[in-house]
C-alpha cells in the first residue's frame, strides 16, 4: 500500500470558491474564445455575472436543491456559465456528451429525472425534440446558441437570452435568493452527476460531492503547483471529469486562464496559437503530434533531417537524467544544449509547446511508453496520470523529479492505493465518489469498506510506482496458457504513424490477431506520394499496398514482443471508429466488447484461414 501526506481538508463548496475568486480578481481574464479570427477575453467578473443570471433563471423555473439539470454542448463559455449556475443553487449538473445518440440522451435524462435540459444549438435541440415525448419529466429546453433558430418557436423551448431575462427579473424581485441557496450548500452535497460511458451496459451516474472535487484540486495542486498566470486549452468533452477539472474546478480554485479551441479539428492549430503553459491531452493527441512531426521530418531536405535525427538521439540519451532530475554529464550537457538551441527549441515553438511551465499530462487512456520517451527526447516532458470518474479523476501520476515511463507514478497526496489478491487496484481517499445515483447494487459492488474497486489490474515496483497491467475484464489466456495484456500490445501498434487504433484478440486461441484502423491523414499522404489510386476511405484502407505497409509496421513491432505476444494476422477495418456508432468512448478509448460483437465474423474469418 502507498499513502502520501494528505492535502489540507476543504470545507467550502465549488461555487463558493468560484465566486470568491471572481470577487478578488474581477478584471483578470478567466476565459478566451476565438471569434472572427480573434481571441476574445471573458473576465472573472463577467463570468461570475453570467453564472449568477443562470442561477436566478433556474430559480425562476423552480429548480430545487438536489435537482438534476441536463447540459450538453461543445466547449464554450456558456457551458461553464451553466455549470457554475446549476451548482450555485444546489443543483446537480448532469453533463451529456455531444456525441450521444437520442436514445442515450433519453436514458440519461429519464434516469436522472431532469426537468430542464440546456442544449448548445440546433443539432442538440433536434435530438431533444426527438426524445422529449419519452422523457415525461422534461419540461423546458434552453438553447445557448441561436444560430439557425431565429424564427423557431416552441412553447417548451427558451432561447438563452429569454432564459437570462428570466434570471434578471428574478434577481430584481428576489435579490438575496442566490446567496441563501449558496449558504445552504454543504461539502458532502452532490455537485455533479457524471454518467460513465457504459462500455459494459447502460451508463451509471457517478455522484461527486463538493468535498470530492475541492479535495482533488488541492491534491493536484500539491503535485503540480498551479498559478494564476497559467494558460490552459479546453477541447476534451466537458461532460468528462478530466476536462471538468481542467476547465472549471482548477481555474476556480487557482485562477488560471482557459482558452477554448474553435472545434475538435483545430486543436493542434489552436495549440500553436495559444502556446499554453498547462497541457492535458489524451494519448490520441500525443500520437497524432508524434506522427505529424515524424512524417514532416521525413520530407525535409537531408541536412535538416540529419540534424533532427541527431538531436532526437542526443535527447534520448539525456532524457533518463531529466526524468530523474539528475544533472547531465558535462559532455552530454553541452551537446544537448547545442541540439536544443539549434533544433529542438524551434521544433517546440512550431507546435506551441515552448511555454510549458509544468510537465504536460497524458490521461483518460493508457499511453505507450515509447510515445512518452519521444516527447521527453525533444524537450517536452509528458507525465502520465491515472484514475477514473469514480475517483474524481486522478488517482496517481508521474512526478517531475521521479518519472518511470512504464508506470503511472505514485498516488496523489492523501490517496491510498492497495492491490487485491487478484491484482485489482483499490483506492481510498477524499477523491472517492459518493456512489452511483439510484443504483445501490452497483455502488455496493464498487465501494466496499471505503475502498473503490477500480476494475484495473496493476503492480507496484519496489519504489512504490504503480504500473497498470490492463483492465481486469480485458486480460485473457491463449490456448497455450499464456497470459496476455492486450493493451500493452495495442499501445505498441499505435506507436506506428500509420496505425490509429488496434484491437488485439486471442482469448483461448493459438495465436493473436488484430483489428487495425489506419491513420487516415498519414496513410493518405503516403498513398498520394506513391500515386496510388483510391477514392474513399474504405478504398484506401483495403488497397493491397496499404495492407503491405501496415503488415510491415506490425512485423517491426513483433520483433519487440515475445512469441506468444506477436500478432500473426490482421484485418484493416474499412471505416473510422465513431463514438456515435458505439465503437469508442467520447475520449476515443476503444470499446473492446462492442468491437468484438460487431466484428465477430471478421475475427472468425482470420482464424478460419489457418
Amino acid at each position: 500500500m502507498v499513502l502520501t501526506q494528505a492535502p489540507p481538508a476543504t470545507v467550502e463548496s465549488v461555487p463558493a470558491v468560484f465566486f470568491a475568486r471572481a470577487a478578488r480578481h474581477p478584471h483578470r481574464v478567466a476565459l478566451r474564445r476565438k471569434h472572427l479570427g480573434l481571441w476574445q477575453p471573458v473576465t472573472w467578473g463577467v463570468y461570475a455575472e453570467a453564472a449568477r443570471l443562470v442561477a436566478h433563471g433556474l430559480l425562476a423555473l423552480g429548480v430545487e436543491p438536489g435537482e438534476r439539470v441536463g447540459l450538453v454542448g461543445e466547449n464554450r463559455p456558456e457551458w461553464l456559465f451553466a455549470d457554475v449556475g446549476i451548482q450555485s443553487i444546489g443543483g446537480w449538473t448532469t453533463g451529456i456528451y455531444t456525441t450521444s445518440s437520442p436514445e442515450q440522451i433519453a436514458y440519461i435524462l429519464g434516469h436522472a429525472g431532469c426537468r430542464l435540459f440546456m442544449v448548445e444549438g440546433e443539432e442538440q435541440l433536434d435530438k431533444a425534440l426527438e426524445i422529449r415525448g419519452r422523457v415525461p419529466a422534461l419540461e423546458r429546453i434552453i438553447v445557448m446558441d441561436p444560430e439557425g433558430l431565429r424564427t423557431f418557436r416552441d412553447p417548451q423551448v427558451l432561447s438563452w437570452e429569454e432564459f437570462l431575462n428570466l434570471g434578471r427579473a428574478h434577481r430584481a424581485a428576489h435579490p438575496d435568493a442566490l446567496e441563501d441557496r449558496l449558504a445552504r450548500i454543504r461539502p458532502d452535497d452532490v455537485a455533479v452527476l457524471i454518467y460513465t460511458s457504459g462500455t459494459t451496459g447502460p451508463p451509471k451516474g457517478a455522484m461527486l460531492t463538493h468535498r470530492n472535487i475541492l479535495w482533488t484540486t488541492d491534491a493536484l495542486h500539491a503535485v503540480i503547483g498551479y498559478r494564476s498566470d497559467d494558460e490552459g486549452l479546453s477541447y476534451l468533452p466537458l461532460s468528462h471529469i478530466a476536462e471538468r477539472l481542467i476547465s472549471v474546478f482548477l481555474p476556480a480554485r487557482f485562477g488560471h486562464t482557459v482558452n477554448f479551441v474553435e472545434n475538435v479539428d483545430t486543436v493542434l492549430d489552436n495549440l500553436r496559437e495559444v502556446a499554453p503553459t498547462l497541457v492535458f491531452a489524451v494519448p490520441r493527441i500525443w500520437e497524432k503530434l508524434y506522427s505529424g512531426i515524424e512524417l514532416h521530418m521525413r520530407e525535409v531536405d537531408p541536412l535538416k533531417r540529419l540534424a533532427y535525427r541527431a538531436a532526437v538521439a542526443v535527447g534520448r540519451r539525456a532524457a533518463p537524467f531529466r526524468w530523474r532530475s539528475r544533472p547531465l554529464p558535462p559532455g552530454l550537457g553541452l551537446l544537448y544544449g547545442l541540439c536544443d538551441l539549434l533544433v529542438l527549441k524551434p521544433l517546440r515553438r512550431r507546435f506551441g509547446l515552448h511555454r510549458l511551465r509544468h510537465s504536460c499530462l497524458s490521461g483518460a487512456a493508457p499511453v505507450a511508453p515509447d510515445i512518452l520517451a519521444y516527447f521527453w527526447s525533444i524537450g517536452v516532458p509528458v507525465a502520465q496520470v491515472y484514475g477514473q470518474t469514480e475517483g474524481s479523476g486522478p488517482t496517481s501520476m508521474h512526478r517531475d523529479d521521479d518519472i518511470r515511463l512504464e508506470t503511472v507514478g505514485k498516488p496523489l497526496p492523501g490517496v491510498e492505493v492497495r492491490l487485491a489478491e487478484d491484482g485489482e487496484i483499490l483506492v481510498r481517499g477524499g477523491n472517492v465518489f459518493a456512489g452511483y445515483f439510484k443504483d445501490p447494487d452497483a455502488t455496493a459492488a464498487t465501494l466496499r469498506d471505503g475502498w473503490l474497486h477500480s476494475g484495473d489490474v496493476g503492480v507496484f515496483d519496489p519504489d512504490g510506482h504503480l504500473r497498470i497491467t490492463d483492465r481486469k475484464k480485458d486480460l485473457f489466456i491463449t490456448a497455450g496458457g499464456k497470459n496476455i495484456a492486450p493493451q500493452y500490445i495495442e499501445n505498441k501498434l499505435k506507436f506506428s504513424p500509420y496505425i490509429n487504433d488496434a484491437v488485439v484478440v486471442g482469448d483461448g486461441r493459438r495465436y493473436l490477431v488484430a483489428l487495425v484502423v489506419i491513420d487516415e491523414e498519414n496513410v493518405t499522404k503516403w498513398a498520394q506520394d506513391r500515386r496510388l489510386p483510391f477514392t474513399t476511405y474504405a478504398d484506401l484502407s483495403q488497397h493491397q499496398e496499404v495492407r503491405d505497409l501496415i503488415w510491415r509496421e506490425v512485423e517491426a513491432i513483433n520483433k519487440t514482443l515475445s512469441g506468444p505476444e506477436q500478432v500473426k494476422k490482421l484485418a484493416i477495418l474499412p471505416k473510422r471508429l465513431y463514438a456515435e456508432d458505439g465503437e469508442v468512448t467520447p475520449t476515443m478509448k476503444v470499446k473492446r466488447k462492442a468491437m468484438m460483437e460487431k466484428y465477430r465474423d471478421l475475427v472468425e474469418t482470420l482464424y478460419a484461414q489457418g
